[in-house]
């Protein structure tokens, strides 16, 4: 199953993997499916680590999410460059909800347990637009309402679908 986020800076498209990431592909793409990440940006971009998003409004606005799901972090898949993960709260291993990251490098560490039991779930990965996330990664960030790696101007995804 593959889904296409059309971003502002270029289109990403991420083979999902249902088989190993049932519980995860399954909500994310509930989220792809009702317009959830329509508008959306990428809120939290380290260059060396993650660019993250699915959360956030422009105006760092909280979205409305559906209730937490499971951690499937024991499926086998790794938090490599260009793979896809559920993000989640320190400290609560069940708390991902709408939420995800593109590793931009190889981040083994997320594939350990975290002083909570648990790691990062991964459950896709970029097979298209890798060029997009290495575009995004570079853009310049700053400490915005309280949160800090903020993209000075805002990395919007504008359109999120299915498309295989």
């Amino acid at each position: 199953m593959q889904v296409k986020l059309t971003t502002s800076h270029g289109d990403i498209v991420m083979e999902l993997d249902p088989k190993k990431a049932p519980v995860s592909t399954e909500n994310f793409v509930a989220y792809v499916k009702s317009g959830h990440y329509e508008g959306t940006v990428f809120h939290r971009v380290i260059d060396s680590f993650m660019i993250q998003g699915g959360g956030h409004t422009a105006d760092l606005g909280k979205k409305t999410t559906n209730k937490p799901i499971k951690n499937e972090w024991q499926n086998g898949l790794k938090n490599v460059r260009g793979a896809v993960a559920m993000a989640r709260l320190g400290g609560n291993p069940d708390s991902a909800t709408s939420q995800f990251f593109i590793n931009t490098v190889d981040n083994a560490f997320l594939d350990r347990p975290q002083s909570d039991g648990a790691a990062y779930a991964v459950f896709g990965k970029v097979i298209s637009g890798m060029e997009v996330v290495e575009k995004i990664r570079k853009v310049k960030t700053t400490s915005k309402q309280g949160m800090s790696d903020v993209p000075v101007e805002p990395v919007v995804i504008s359109k999120a679908e299915v498309v295989a």
